[in-house]
């Protein structure tokens, strides 16, 4: 017994389980003791460790405050969103970009899976030739380059680097030492050339570029997420949401997006929001210490007032920001919130326009406008001005209508080649594609065996054959800075035109003004055949990328036939461009209505609006202002455009349409076009001849048409002559020679002809008008040009003076209240977010013009006398007074259209300028007007002014300048 239990112990003791057993026994004790001694003896010590390894401090955007109008009127305001972000939570190592890269691309495809857009606030686009091109220029660009590049400042840049094509710029960043955005030539081996962007689309590339350059420029800060995407849908928040452990470092935050009423009609004024830049965040926190805030308040993450007031404002809007103290993992999940500090959201800012004036006026343009236009067109394909006709004469050929649609983009061309592509669609591509074809081959024989001189050829290759020198020197495959304009056959291209393009090719290769480093040469020592052979190839390749170029095909088309005016209205069907009754389809398609009558019911319903046809005029501007304060009632520019898709992130496509669209949506005409003022200048003339004393009020002077003077001798709108003026008289007939007389009297002072005093003294008295400099508003603003040659004709508001519509209705104001000259303003008051009075604003007195009480009436009497004289007036129940002003800038185009005015005449309440470029005539600009007035002081039912068509105007009479 004894025994088989002691070989039992034995065998125990030397069985391999045993040993086994004292060595698990062994390692468990020590792993007890070592969770004892770290979770009991020095667990609070360890703890505390790990916590400030992985404590941070994350800022708290604030909500941005609301811009309303002077009524209360919402114009601006937040909207809770969710927006999707990326921290950079990836290890070093040589793996990291394609690691990124991959969470990258599968990020945006679950965005765009759910129609969402990621964003695309990067300065470069796609342009309507497909190509990579730069948003922004001149000293934006070089900045957003040596951003990109790495330097502090635009000086550091070399000129080849100034020089770096958008695709170059992109190929930079995507390189293998950048981001690594591509592929190896050979996947599988890593030693074969690596290509940027190979495996992409262009969209794609574009948008990877995109994020990971913002990534980039957060590297130096752990833990801060960089925005994908902003108001993404709950779709896209739950597909993120499922695939949160195969998208390391991204997370879906709620966030606030700007959002803009009505925004077409305030998109001037407001301007919008984006992502700030390296020059605004330097700007925007030296501003900040300035008014006694803390060093570094924006960070480059921050979203800040790019344009318009949200810029101006942009640290009474901004709010203060938050803070919270996380603890977050290795992978940057945040596990608890320690401590939170709220954000103080910003200051509300209220403007002194008028949100239903404002839109109503817009509207009012549109419909006149659409009426002028209408009322140009005619039936026919081509229109030639006669010889010494004026340009108020001109018209619209209804081929040129046809034409708009598919130069303003109104069509999608991209889609009459698609696969769903409707049957016109398809015609009109097939045509398209055999009259290319056509023009194509005969460019080659032209460039190859025809050699026709230029002054030779028909209208239509002409035109090709000119732009295509425009697009060789454009590229800088001529390199224009080489060219001698003065050479004898550079002249008898560009001027004498009796030589062909190909002579002037080949001489432009025999004097080196060709860059042959942009052609597809293979040795560098390449004789002149080879050169001019690359050439006419890269000539052929560059206009078939080049969308103005192929736009143009489809006029020809239009205009010999091969397509038809009926195919295009059509394709407007087709493509559902407009929204017309079932009848009137049927009635286009059977022949039963045709193509004219059809297109002439789409500008009339404004179903196709000027803004859309962008044919002279397309434009319009209008300042209203409240003479006795100063204050900006309205400031309308057409057209407008939706900030909505420019603001938190911009919408690329919509940004590359805005950049296309001939109307030039974008610009605000009311603060950013200049013109000369035509004959509304003619009260500053007045002014400086009576103070001067060339003139007073009983002088009379003989108007006989022809004002001999000077030479050459300038004419009165009235050839045959007004006979005797005074002031009044001469401001009531816009007489051209009365005013020639006060601009030679004031340059003849001194006994001769002094053009430099002349215009010395007319430029003193136009800055006694506010019109020398600026006009105060609080947005973008050209600055006015006062004339520097002849003082004779610009005393009548032409030589080089030019104004803003913003400039000329302070000007106007002035008058209307005899002599207080404000500094304009946009702004009313801010408050708090709960509403109470923080700052109250009013606009400046810049100056004080003394003049004598019968001065004054003069002046007004002569402009009440101007709209007594219209009979389109005789109905307004309010008593106006204004000035007309008609200036031409080309004979080819309709002379731009101008009226300043106030009312009422007895006790003058607003002032208004109103502008129209190409407008034919300011009878026009005063028959808007009119309306406005009749809108503001409820002289009509809304409805029967604003009806959502086409208004009739009455005819215009074109006289003064």
């Amino acid at each position: 017994m004894f025994r088989e239990i002691r070989d039992h112990i034995i065998n125990i003791v030397t069985s391999r389980l045993t040993v086994l057993m004292i060595l698990f026994a062994f390692f468990a004790g020590v792993l007890l003791y070592r969770c004892f001694n770290l979770q009991i003896v020095n667990g609070e010590e360890y703890l505390n460790d790990f916590i400030l390894q992985i404590e941070k401090t994350r800022d708290i955007s604030s909500t941005r405050g609301r811009i309303l109008d002077r009524n209360g009127n919402v114009l601006a305001e937040n909207e809770l969103a969710y927006s999707v972000k990326i921290e950079d939570v990836f290890e070093s190592s040589r793996n990291k970009n394609a690691k990124v890269n991959d969470v990258v691309y599968r990020l945006i495809k679950l965005i765009e899976k759910n129609g969402d857009s990621v964003i695309t606030d990067f300065k470069i686009i796609i342009d309507e030739d497909g190509d990579y091109a730069y948003s922004v220029d001149g000293t934006a660009l070089l900045r957003f380059q040596a951003d990109v590049l790495g330097y502090r400042t635009i000086d550091e840049l070399s000129e080849e680097e100034k020089a770096m094509t958008a695709q170059e710029l992109i190929e930079y960043l995507s390189s293998a030492k950048g981001f690594a955005i591509g592929q190896y030539e050979d996947p599988e081996n890593t030693k074969t050339p690596f290509v940027p962007g190979k495996g992409y689309t262009k969209e794609e590339w574009l948008q990877m570029v995109t994020i990971r350059y913002a990534m980039n420029l957060t590297s130096f800060r752990k833990y801060v997420g960089t925005t994908v995407a902003t108001n993404v849908s709950a779709e896209t928040v739950a597909v993120i949401m499922e695939n949160s452990d195969q998208l390391d470092g991204v997370s879906i935050v709620e966030d606030t997006v700007r959002h803009y009423i009505d925004s077409k009609y305030f998109a001037h004024v407001l301007g919008y929001t984006g992502k700030i830049s390296s020059d605004e965040l330097a700007e925007l926190n030296d501003q900040v210490v300035t008014e006694g805030g803390l060093e570094d308040t924006y960070t480059i993450n921050d979203v800040v007032g790019k344009s318009g007031i949200e810029a101006y404002m942009e640290t009474t809007l901004q709010g203060t920001k938050g803070s919270e103290k996380v603890v977050v993992n290795n992978t940057g999940k945040v596990i608890t919130i320690l401590e939170r500090k709220e954000a103080q959201p910003g200051a509300d800012v209220y403007l002194t326009i008028d949100k239903d004036l404002t839109e109503a006026v817009y509207n009012i343009i549109e419909q006149k406008l659409a009426g002028l236009v209408a009322s140009k067109i005619i039936n026919a394909k081509e229109f030639n001005l006669p010889e010494n006709a004026k340009s108020s004469s001109i018209k619209i050929p209804i081929y040129d209508v046809y034409f708009a649609m598919i130069n303003n983009n109104i069509l999608d061309r991209k889609h009459f080649e698609a696969e769903d592509a409707g049957e016109t669609e398809k015609a009109v591509y097939a045509a398209y594609l055999e009259y290319k074809q056509g023009v194509y081959d005969r460019l080659t024989y032209e460039l190859t065996e025809g050699a026709t001189p230029y002054s030779k050829l028909s209208k239509e290759y002409q035109v090709y054959q000119s732009n295509i020198v425009s697009l060789l020197r454009e590229e800088g495959v001529i390199m224009k800075e080489l060219v001698d304009d003065n050479d004898a056959t550079q002249t008898a291209w560009a001027k004498e035109e009796v030589i062909s393009l190909k002579e002037y090719l080949q001489y432009c290769i025999a004097m080196n003004w060709i860059d042959v480093s942009k052609l597809d040469l293979n040795d560098k020592y390449s004789d002149s055949t080879e050169v001019y052979d690359k050439l006419l190839e890269y000539t052929i390749n560059a206009i078939d990328h080049t969308t103005e170029f192929q736009k143009r095909f489809y006029k020809y088309m239009l205009l010999n036939d091969k397509i038809t005016g009926k195919q295009i209205c059509m394709l407007l069907c087709e493509q559902q461009v407009v929204d017309i009754p079932a009848e009137d389809e049927e009635a286009l398609y059977s022949g039963k209505l045709s193509a004219y009558q059809f297109m002439m019911n789409r500008i009339n319903n404004l179903e196709i609006t000027p803004a859309q046809l962008a044919l002279d005029p397309c434009n319009a501007s209008v300042v209203i202002t409240d003479v006795n304060t100063g204050d900006v009632l309205a400031m309308v520019s057409y057209p407008g455009y939706d900030n909505n898709k420019m603001a938190n992130t911009v919408d690329a496509e919509y940004y590359a349409q805005l950049n296309a669209d001939k109307s030039s949506p974008q610009l605000n005409f009311a603060t950013q076009y200049k013109a000369a003022p035509g004959s509304t200048f003619k009260i500053v003339s007045a002014t400086a001849g009576l103070l001067e004393n060339v003139i007073n009020l009983q002088s009379r002077v003989n108007c006989v048409g022809t004002f001999t003077e000077i030479t050459p001798s300038p004419r009165c709108w009235k050839i045959s002559g007004h006979g005797y003026e005074n002031v009044t008289s001469a401001i009531k007939d816009s007489c051209n020679y009365f005013f020639y007389n006060v601009g030679y009297q004031l340059a003849t002072r001194t006994g001769s002809y002094n053009e430099e005093a002349g215009l010395d003294t007319l430029s003193k008295y136009a800055d006694l008008y506010g019109l020398t400099d600026k006009s105060g508003v609080e947005i973008g603003e050209y600055a006015p040009d006062v004339s520097t040659k002849d003082p004779v004709r610009s005393a009548i508001g032409q030589g080089s003076n030019s104004y803003t519509t913003v400039g000329l209705a302070r000007y106007v104001t002035t008058i209307a209240n005899s002599g207080t000259c404000y500094n304009l303003t946009l702004l009313d008051k801010t408050t708090d977010s709960q509403g109470n009075l923080l700052k109250e604003y009013h606009a400046e007195v810049r100056n004080q013009i003394d003049l004598p009480q019968e001065y004054w009436d003069a002046f007004h009497l002569g402009m009440r006398q101007v709209v007594e004289n219209k009979k389109y007036f005789n109905d307004l129940a309010v008593n106006a007074a204004g000035k007309t002003g008609t200036a031409e800038q080309t004979a080819s185009r309709p002379n731009h259209a101008l009226f300043i005015c106030y009312a009422p005449y007895e006790n003058p309440g607003i002032a208004i300028a109103t502008r129209i470029p190409f407008g034919y005539s300011s009878d026009y600009a005063a028959q808007f007007t009119r309306d406005i007035i009749k809108y503001y002081y409820g002289l009509a039912e809304e409805d029967d002014l604003i009806t959502g068509t086409a208004d009739t105007l009455d005819n215009a009479v074109s006289n003064e300048m």
